[in-house]
């Protein structure tokens, strides 16, 4: 019997839809509050995922839900770094 793979799933911290993995962007903040934008997954620090489209990140933007989830203030930079790779997918 061939062993089912779990997919790891995470909640978009925007929609809170539950959805694989692989499907949203991680933003990691370290303690000393450095922001960056984690494609791997795998940055140090706090991390919470978003969902990759322009509405999604422009209302976490807005409500400040990455700044309250990750307990640092977020740079616009990081909002627009998110945009580009929103415009890319």
């Amino acid at each position: 019997m061939a062993k089912v793979k779990k997919i790891p799933m995470r909640t978009c911290v925007v929609t809170k839809e539950v959805l694989p993995k692989k499907s949203l962007v991680r933003v990691a903040a370290t303690k000393e509050g450095l922001v960056s934008v984690d494609l791997n997954g795998k940055a140090p620090g706090r991390g919470a995922y978003l969902k990759l489209s322009k509405e999604v990140i422009n209302l976490a933007k807005k409500n400040k839900a990455l700044d309250k989830k990750l307990e640092v203030v977020v740079p616009d930079a990081i909002y627009d770094e998110l945009l580009t790779l929103a415009n890319e997918s």
